[in-house]
């Protein structure tokens, strides 16, 4: 699936919105080749509070890049989650700021979201594959929904890489939560989102986001079995702090944050019922890390060559795309459920 025609349309619509004020789209001066700077911060603006009129200029502006993002352009996610925090009451600062995004785009129309059906290599080491939940949870089974579907087909391999931003935002000192949901080697689902609490460590804030993470899963199983699609056993979930691994892994882990009990045990229910598992992955190679904080774009790139860019199968095409070969096909349900797969 492509991104330049709409990428397209949506420059020219920005473009006769600053014509109007006899303006062009311009990069300014630009030092970085993503959308925003690495650093950007713009809770700490002070520049001047927009008018009514611009401040309805602005809110529309979002509304065109969180298509952008729905349609597919998810390496702009986290900027276009970041800029919408500001809606209510804009400045001047904040609105140059989707400027750029919208000049980034304009030199970057053409990527693609990529539907891959190949089942992604898994180490089995990496989970806990002994652990028995049997004396803390009992005996927890999957509750399935009444009249599911014969499953038909080859099953599917579910991959969720979870993320958190402990806070990031300087002034409210709120984090920042990422999650990519891969069926197979296709991104269906995609979160980033600012948390709604203020956690005081690390820890809190990643298990926040892997308690948003159970949710998503328990409602994609939910689907994927009325779409009569089966599943190839417990979800793997990917977890780059340590501490969050081995309390959602291990039985006899001891919880040291009384106030993260409920996401605790929560998540540890559905990993005792065998709905998910949990493993550690290096912040390095955690594709979510693209969703929680502005990137070098060089770095954004590396992240996310599974989702918009891919592995090469067949060597580079022009305008840096890359074509994949021999994936096969994933089941059609999947396709239509991919077309709502952002959450912002």
């Amino acid at each position: 699936m492509k991104s330049d025609k709409y990428c397209k349309v949506a420059f020219e619509t920005v473009k006769a919105m600053l014509a109007e004020e006899g303006r062009e789209l311009k990069s300014g001066k630009r030092s970085h080749k993503g959308p925003l700077p690495p650093g950007y911060k713009p809770e700490l603006d002070i520049t001047k509070e927009l008018n009514v009129e611009k401040v309805q200029h602005y809110q529309q502006l979002i509304g065109i890049l969180r298509w952008v993002v729905e349609l597919g352009r998810v390496d702009i996610a986290i900027e276009v989650a970041i800029m919408s925090q500001y809606q209510a009451n804009p400045r001047e600062g904040h609105l140059e700021a989707l400027y750029l995004i919208f000049y980034f785009l304009s030199k970057n129309p053409l990527r693609r979201l990529l539907f891959d059906a190949r089942v992604p290599a898994c180490d089995e080491d990496a989970f806990q594959l002994d652990a028995d939940w049997t004396e803390f949870y009992g005996d927890v089974e999957e509750e399935d929904p009444p009249d599911i579907p014969e499953p038909l087909g080859k099953p599917v391999h579910l991959n969720v890489f979870i993320d958190a931003d402990h806070v990031g935002n300087v002034v409210t000192r709120r984090s920042h939560s990422g999650i990519f949901i891969f069926v197979n080697n296709t991104m269906i689902k995609m979160f980033s989102k600012k948390q709604n609490t203020v956690e005081s460590s690390m820890y809190g804030s990643e298990m926040v986001t892997m308690r948003v993470a159970r949710d998503f899963i328990v409602e994609m199983r939910i689907k994927l079995k009325m779409f009569g699609c089966p599943i190839a056993g417990p979800e793997n979930v990917y977890c780059d702090d340590k501490g969050v691994v081995s309390n959602t892994s291990i039985p006899e882990s001891m919880l040291s944050k009384k106030h993260n009990s409920i996401n605790y045990h929560l998540i540890q229910e559905v990993v005792a019922a065998k709905i998910m598992r949990v493993a550690k992955e290096n912040t390095q190679t955690n594709l979510s890390d693209a969703l929680t904080k502005l990137l070098p774009y060089s770095r954004k790139q590396e992240l996310m060559m599974d989702v918009l860019w891919g592995r090469s199968t067949s060597g580079e095409s022009r305008d840096g795309e890359i074509e994949i070969t021999g994936q096969g096909l994933l089941p059609n349900a999947i396709l239509f459920y991919v077309s709502c797969f952002v959450s912002f």
